[in-house]
């Protein structure tokens, strides 16, 4: 069982950094079990395509982000505070990735969505609903931040938090485009607009 779990694991591994340098389309199965270092047989007792895979890969990085999002915007911190702490994140990510790989990698979901959304019902869906499940954090934190005066009473938190969702998708874009981490430098002046935040709350948190 140890022997299987491990095979599994190493195609899941290397299909998750093939698709991150390369996308989707221009992978094959045999490429993939090569870098995995186990034989073709080996795939297919785990998956029955590769549209499988790339599914099972995007729910475990989505397991692994999720639980990351879920700690720092449920944290004890102010909703602002807590929201910065998330773009800060999603920076530092870009910018570790590029010292590894020398490039900014952008964001798997977005990537595959840019790729795929045409051509793959079942992939786009699922990204659909990962992208739900990040508005849904974000608005949480979006309500509280209405509830404690450090957001305008006119916001429409569900909308704010899938602005800031696009936001995020679009800043982490231009950072891949351009190959600059920096890009997401703009993310919380651009949230602290988009919210209405009174000036006294912008001083406090800065």
């Amino acid at each position: 069982m140890g022997r299987t779990s491990d095979a599994r694991n190493k195609i899941l591994d290397a299909a998750a950094a093939l698709i991150e340098q390369r996308g989707y389309s221009a992978l094959g199965v045999a490429e993939i079990c090569a870098v995995a270092g186990v034989p073709k047989g080996s795939f297919y007792y785990f998956f029955e395509s590769k549209q499988a895979l790339a599914r099972t890969v995007i729910d475990e990085h989505w397991a692994t982000q999720r639980r990351q999002w879920e700690q720092l915007l449920g944290g004890g911190e102010s909703p602002l505070r807590r929201l910065r702490d998330l773009f800060e994140a999603t920076e530092e990510i870009q910018r570790s990735g590029q010292q590894k790989a020398g490039v900014v990698a952008g964001c798997l979901f977005g990537n595959l969505a840019l790729e795929l959304s045409n051509q793959a019902e079942e992939i786009r869906a699922r990204l659909q609903e990962i992208f739900d499940e990040q508005i849904d954090l974000i608005e949480q934190v979006v309500v509280e931040a209405k509830e404690s005066g450090l957001a305008g009473p006119s916001v429409d938190s569900r909308e704010a938090a899938r602005s800031i969702v696009a936001q995020i998708e679009g800043r982490v874009l231009l950072a891949k485009l351009l190959n600059d981490p920096a890009q997401l430098e703009m993310l919380w002046r651009n949230c602290l607009d988009l919210l209405q935040v009174p000036l006294e709350a912008r001083a406090a948190i800065d």
